[in-house]
């Protein structure tokens, strides 16, 4: 999948939580991506907020650094 269309998916879908969540709303965008998003997709949007900020929303990429699993990192 294109990441330019992953991130734009990522910044939709924040900017309905933005306006319905508040505060909450990393959690909840973490938590649909979680619930709707392919495991493919999910790898796709954490390697790219890895490699490159660049284009996310701010809750957008907080969320997307909720569904890093904890452990340690690879070399």
């Amino acid at each position: 999948m294109n990441t330019e269309n992953l991130i734009r998916m990522a910044n939709d879908i924040s900017a309905f939580f933005d306006s319905e969540a508040g505060a909450d709303a990393p959690a909840q965008i973490a938590s649909h991506i979680t619930r709707f998003w392919d495991p493919r997709m999910r790898t796709g949007i954490i390697a790219q907020a890895a490699a490159n900020e660049a284009g996310f929303t701010a809750s957008a990429l907080a969320a997307v650094k909720l569904l890093v699993p904890p452990g340690p990192r690879p070399l």
